[in-house]
């Protein structure tokens, strides 16, 4: 049986090879739709829109990336050194030192600590330094409009970011972002923006682009309304008995809300290597390891970061490059 992601990739082919490289999107059947029921449903004028998917320019790399996301091919093993390295620790410290006070509030204000806000935003853009060079707009139009897989979730965001545009009164053709149409520090996708980014400086616009204050409240906020629990755990490393009940495939790497507990897992043979609440629910992980396999057990604070990014791979990295900057930053003061 083809996959999914074949299909998908065999229909990506198709459409490169039937298009070029650029596309006026105010011909497109779909936009045109598209600009009836923003006029419709939030009172655009017709004209403006227009006037921005004509300035908009398809842009095939865009298509190419988002068919290969690394998550879906690499292992733990391969995946782990992209971000758990010396350099992004240091850089993680440095961002720490420069912006104290933001990330002491954040904590104080929102429960999320100052280590857990840096590794999103270190594994995200590098503290800054990689926050993506595609205008917003063509990105959210080429992948609204191209991209047939995900095109209604993309035209939502593309819908999501002229509402922001217009309620910060934003030049749409302006701002940069991902290939995904991903912005700022954090890479929040416009429906993201609008729910969870916050004005955290107090000077009245949330610039997650440019201001890492806002930044850092934002990404705070975001955990903090998706039900971090201040103080508990993330995940921690698992023992597994010779005698492991493995059960269904599906047990395993969930990034679901835990509906198992430690005690659940260790009569199946799997135990934390140091003592938890028995009653602690939590999902287990089995992931190919520099060593072999490797067993955690992951808790609700785990799927609080799965719902910033749907990867059991990305939320482990951002758990241990937090708890790398924390442990180094401890050392050296």
């Amino acid at each position: 049986m083809i996959s999914q992601w074949r299909q998908w990739g065999i229909a990506l082919v198709g459409v490169l090879a039937s298009a070029g490289g650029s596309a006026d999107y105010r011909a497109h059947p779909e936009a045109q739709a598209f600009v009836s029921e923003l006029v419709e449903e939030h009172g655009f004028q017709a004209s403006r829109l227009e006037g921005w998917l004509g300035e908009a320019k398809r842009q095939d790399g865009i298509l190419e990336a988002i068919a290969r996301p690394a998550e879906r091919t690499r292992t733990w093993a391969e995946y782990r050194p992209i971000f758990l390295q010396p350099l992004r620790v240091t850089r993680g410290i440095a961002f720490w030192r420069e912006h104290r006070e933001a990330l002491a509030r954040a904590e104080r204000e929102l429960g999320v600590p100052p280590e857990v806000v840096l590794a999103i935003i270190g594994v995200e853009t590098n503290y800054g330094r990689t926050t993506g060079s595609h205008r917003v707009i063509d990105a959210l139009s080429t992948l609204a409009f191209d991209y047939p897989p995900r095109a209604p979730f993309f035209r939502k965001e593309l819908a999501q970011y002229f509402i922001l545009m217009r309620e910060h009164e934003q030049n749409p053709l302006a701002f940069k972002g991902s290939y995904a149409g991903a912005m700022g520090y954090g890479q929040f996708m416009p429906s993201s923006y609008r729910h969870y980014a916050i004005d955290f400086d107090g000077d009245g616009f949330a610039d997650i682009w440019n201001n890492p204050t806002d930044a850092i409240g934002s990404v705070a906020n975001y955990f903090a309304e998706h039900g971090w629990q201040r103080g508990a755990p993330v995940a921690l490393r698992a023992r597994a008995s010779d005698d492991l009940a493995r059960g269904d495939a599906s047990d395993w790497n969930r990034i679901h809300p835990p509906e198992l507990t430690v005690a659940d897992w260790a009569e199946r043979g799997l135990t934390p290597i140091f003592p938890l609440p028995a009653e602690l629910p939590a999902n287990a992980l089995a992931l190919a390891g520099d060593f072999g396999e490797e067993f955690w057990l992951a808790f609700h604070n785990f799927y609080v970061i799965t719902r910033y990014n749907r990867s059991h791979l990305y939320a482990l990295a951002v758990e241990q490059l937090s708890k790398e900057i924390k442990t180094a930053m401890e050392t050296e003061q």
